[in-house]
């Protein structure tokens, strides 16, 4: 046994039972107890590798702390592949590095660490140009008899197909004779240490002969014995048969009034001795395939599946895989529908229990509902909800399933990067399993639930497939009536399922994807929802979720307001959340401590905008600068933003010079565009406003918005652009009550804009009093919140002047 120099590692260490991986090899193995699940887990996560080894006894506690426990030699694995396949089992994919030898094992933190030191394998010793003749004849001897006894191996196991078969007699490499049968066919587990152990390839077809040459035999006379069981049970039975039958006419005899007991007996067929008051095994998965409302052709493959397995013991190797492959089969709902009783006016206090605003999408959630009561047989529908992160969009999918009556199965498609996930794995790999879909639908017990497929947007691929491709057959209306999973390979209707996806961005999502999806856009909460959702739904849940009462603390309209506008910045209410859990959990102390705060009265914590910060400390965020005066050259804009709408002053100075204009304040180009036409503009009305028509020439523009580490772009600034110009070039303060958005172009048109419900949220949040908005969207002021129309007053503007009018200050 060779020993590399400068190779000894410390890996986490991974006990395993009965199971062995080589070098080049690639297997799934269940792992069962925590340490290991945490420790491949972390692993995994840092794509770090692992050794992993056999226990000697697998009676032995899952967790081996002795290093006798263990085979010393084993092998440095990387993690492929990580399925959890319920809370106490993952199924990992492992893929063998080296060979290597323990040394020590050591308990860290709750992790098993293990010292092992690489072994040297002798790969390129046997080689047909670096053999004498002698040598040459030892290994084509070994070779042909080793495929002599796999020939005979491979007729007890009908599952190796004929082309791996062929593959094996074909190869004369006697490394790649040996990874073909250890890799591939069902070896018993110290067989295969015993291999791994070894370093001579001789040596390792020497054992694998061995074991073979013995597991035939041992087939064969099992064979014998269970040929000599049949035939000893149909003579006692063929005995037994006539003697019953001859007792039974004695008895009898001379009472011709009741036969029924002769007539059942003599009427009946040989088999019905044979059969228990119980049925076997076979007989249930026969009666269970029998029933299942697929095609024929689809029954008789599983019934050759099902004779295979009647063929072989029941502790046999491949009789596992045939139960799984059968139970999996048979507990996907084949035509079994879930009857959708929806009431419209129920679900519509469900949708809006549920959720608080996002009136256009409750609206589509209702339209979905209305037609399930229509044609409860609908099939077709594929809704995509796209949103920043943490706005409602998982929990739309569980309140639409509630609504509509269906059962609620969730697919995490995110970091999904292998088309075997989506579409299963064939049945000819070890620890194969059905993809995602078909696990999802066999969960679910129901042929017609709502799947939500989550984080559509973060699919990924590589060398093993695409699986938003994969994804295509099984969203498109036309072809999922019969997908097909690559494990059950019977094709299963996917058209009645209610498909709800998720995703932050479209960007990322193929088009072919996005063009089978309607598409529903789930924008940012405004202040004002994420209150009344705060207030509504979070902090009661928060309270419960931390063992407190509501006569224990309260929650002042002021302190939501503060955690909102000065400790949170973002689209959804995931960080208003936590931070009104971390001021459960704060009260909490406070009540157990009994400290005495100027807050706390009977045990109660009353929390409020002026005590927040003893509790979560200083602010975080704070409000922009905003002036409310009226000044020269300042104009207060609006932006919108990913986590809402927000104040946007504009600044602008103009200095003796040669017409320079200078652009600041991180301004993008689409903004750049729109400063060049306000400077045109303004030229072509300057004596309106008492201008010098030669400013241009004679006078330096500077340009700025502040907070300039944040990068601006978009055309919505323009009327803000020209109202400053007018103003710092004609003296005319601008007022400071007043916020605009609009692009304009060379005529002075005012034209749309979008993110108008941020905006106005956002001038309302300011105190603005007075908000200029082109004409155009005047439509879309319906989606505003009804507190900012009740103070706020509206400007539609057609034309620059309607902007200018309103504006600019007049004494």
């Amino acid at each position: 046994m060779e020993i590399l120099e400068n190779s000894t590692k410390t890996l986490p260490l991974i006990p395993v039972r009965d199971f062995v991986i080589f070098p080049n090899m690639s297997a799934y193995v269940d792992i069962t107890d925590n340490i290991s699940i945490k420790q491949l887990t972390d692993a995994f996560k840092k794509s770090e590798e692992v050794f992993i080894t056999m226990l000697k006894d697998t009676d032995d506690a899952d967790e081996p702390l002795e290093y006798t426990d263990l085979f010393q030699t084993g092998t440095i694995a990387f993690i492929k592949q990580i399925i959890r396949a319920n809370d106490k089992i993952i199924r990992v994919l492992f893929e063998g590095v080296s060979r290597a030898k323990l040394l020590e094992i050591s308990l860290n933190k709750k992790k098993t660490i293990g010292s092992v030191i690489s072994l040297a394998d002798d790969d390129d010793d046997i080689q047909e140009e670096n053999l004498d003749a002698a040598n040459k004849t030892v290994v084509a001897a070994q070779i042909r008899t080793l495929k002599s006894v796999f020939g005979g191996y491979t007729n007890f196991f009908p599952q190796l197909t004929e082309e791996y078969k062929k593959s094996v007699l074909r190869s004369k490499n006697p490394y790649k004779i040996f990874e073909l049968i250890a890799f591939n066919a069902p070896i018993e587990p110290y067989s295969m240490q015993d291999m791994l152990e070894e370093n001579d390839i001789l040596k390792r077809l020497s054992i694998l002969y061995r074991f073979l040459f013995n597991e035939v035999n041992i087939r064969l006379l099992e064979m014998h014995i269970h040929q000599e069981t049949i035939q000893n049970l149909e003579e006692r039975q063929n005995e037994y048969f006539l003697r019953t039958k001859l007792e039974v006419i004695k008895k009898r005899l001379g009472m011709d009034d009741d036969l029924s007991e002769f007539d059942k007996i003599m009427n009946s067929d040989d088999d019905d001795f044979e059969e228990d008051n119980t049925k076997s095994e076979v007989e249930i998965y026969r009666l269970r395939i029998a029933a299942l409302p697929v095609e024929n052709k689809y029954k008789e493959k599983l019934f050759s599946q099902l004779r295979d397995l009647s063929r072989m013991p029941m502790n046999h190797p491949d009789a596992s895989s045939i139960r799984t492959y059968l139970d999996t089969v048979l507990e996907i709902p084949w035509g079994v529908y879930s009857k959708n009783e929806t009431d419209i006016e129920k679900a519509e206090k469900i949708i809006n229990k549920d959720h608080y605003g996002m009136d256009k999408v409750k609206e589509r959630v209702l339209e979905t509902v209305a037609v399930n009561v229509i044609k409860p047989d609908i099939t077709g529908q594929i809704i995509c909800l796209v949103g920043p992160p943490g706005t409602g969009k998982t929990s739309i999918g569980k309140s639409l399933a509630k609504a509509c009556g269906r059962e609620y199965t969730r697919v995490a498609l995110g970091g999904v990067r292998d088309e075997s996930d989506i579409r299963g794995h064939r049945k000819t790999y070890v620890a194969s399993m059905p993809g995602r879909i078909i696990d999802a639908i066999r969960l679910a017990k129901t042929s017609n639930p709502l799947m939500l497929l989550d984080e559509i947007d973060k699919l990924a691929n590589d060398n093993r497939g695409d699986p938003a491709s994969a994804l295509l057959e099984a969203l498109d209306p036309e072809q999922n009536k019969a997908f097909r999973d690559h494990y059950l390979e019977i094709p299963f209707d996917l058209s009645r399922v209610l498909f709800v996806t998720t995703a932050n961005s479209l960007d990322t999502i193929p088009r072919p994807l996005l063009d089978r999806m309607e598409v529903i856009e789930l924008r940012s909460y405004t202040r004002e929802e994420k209150f009344h959702i705060a207030k509504d739904h979070l902090v009661a849940k928060q309270i419960e979720r931390n063992g407190l009462k509501k006569s224990q603390v309260a929650f002042k309209d002021d302190a939501i307001y503060a955690i909102i506008d000065y400790f949170t910045r973002e689209a959804g209410v995931r960080n208003l959340e936590r931070r009104i859990a971390s001021l459960c959990r704060k009260a909490a102390k406070e009540i157990v401590s009994s400290l005495g705060y100027p807050y706390v009265k009977a045990k109660k914590v009353v929390i409020s905008g002026k005590n927040i910060e003893d509790f979560l400390g200083n602010k975080k965020y704070h409000p922009d600068e905003v002036e409310l005066l009226n000044t020269v050259g300042l104009t207060n804009g609006l932006a919108w933003t990913a986590v809402g709408g927000t104040l946007l002053p504009l600044e602008v100075g103009v200095y003796n010079g040669k017409g320079n204009i200078k652009i600041t304040g991180s301004l993008g180009k689409v903004m750049e565009e729109s400063a060049n036409i306000a400077v045109s503009f303004v030229r072509s009305i300057a004596d309106k406003y008492g201008i010098d028509e030669q400013f241009n020439r004679k006078k330096d523009i500077h340009i700025h918005a502040p907070d300039g580490a944040t990068p601006k772009d978009g055309p919505s600034a323009g009327v803000t652009m020209v109202t400053s110009l007018v103003s710092a070039l004609s003296g005319i303060p601008v007022r400071g009550d007043v916020a605009m958005t609009g692009e304009i172009n060379l005529h002075g048109k005012v034209l749309p804009i979008g993110g108008l419900r941020e905006k106005t949220m956002a001038a309302y949040k300011e105190h603005m009093k007075t908000v200029i908005i082109p004409y155009a969207n005047k439509g879309d002021l319906y989606e505003c919140e009804n507190i900012v129309k009740e103070n706020v007053e509206f400007v539609f503007a057609k034309n620059i002047s309607d902007v200018l009018d309103v504006a600019l200050f007049k004494e």
